[in-house]
């Protein structure tokens, strides 16, 4: 390997920084099932597989909420993938038990992506690859002319796609009508920013 070629890391965690550690240990732990391995006055670390973390929370209460944050560049949000539509919407059904519910969610083509706002005003992405495979949804973002004239995707009312897969519709159709536009929920949402 030469030393100009690029090696290529796999993403390990995300750090966020909180006055609200408590908060968003319980969010987290809800929303993604995350279990504290190591907790401090100044932080914990949080996972839900067997790296030793994913989350990483550092809690200061010098760190103050910015009431303009969503329209200051850092990160949108950040994603984590379910191996199944089954597991996204099992999912969402139990997040919406605990009242938690997404500000968007769209068929961007290549994922059903629901996103959500935790409580410091950070954005979560749960998503599901629709071709199950990546190298494919990959081809389909580089080819797609649907993808090209419209990257963002279509929006999609959660409980309308959710009373469609209960009612027996597959991860296939889900998609196909999702993606017509037959989920479309009464109101667009903003998908530029997270709003919580």
């Amino acid at each position: 390997m030469s030393a100009t070629e690029v090696r290529r890391p796999r993403l390990h965690h995300v750090n966020l920084k909180t006055n609200k550690l408590d908060e968003l240990i319980e969010w987290y732990s809800a929303v993604l099932g995350m279990e504290v391995v190591h907790k401090f006055p100044g932080g914990a670390w949080l996972s839900n597989d067997d790296a030793n973390h994913r989350i990483a929370l550092l809690a200061s209460p010098a760190v103050v909420d910015h009431p303009d944050r969503v329209v200051h560049s850092g990160m949108h949000h950040m994603a984590f993938e379910y191996g199944s539509m089954e597991d996204l919407l099992e999912s969402w059904a139990r997040l919406r038990e605990l009242d938690i519910r997404p500000h968007m969610v769209l068929d961007h083509g290549m994922t059903m992506s629901f996103y959500f706002v935790d409580p410091d005003g950070n954005s979560l992405e749960l998503q599901y690859d629709e071709f199950g495979d990546w190298s494919k949804s990959k081809e389909f973002m580089r080819t797609s002319a649907e993808f090209e004239a419209d990257p963002i995707g279509k929006f999609v009312d959660p409980d309308a796609l959710l009373d469609a897969y209960r009612a027996g519709d597959d991860a296939d159709a889900l998609h196909r009508r999702a993606y017509a536009g037959e989920f479309s929920p009464a109101q667009q949402p903003d998908v530029r920013f997270p709003m919580p």
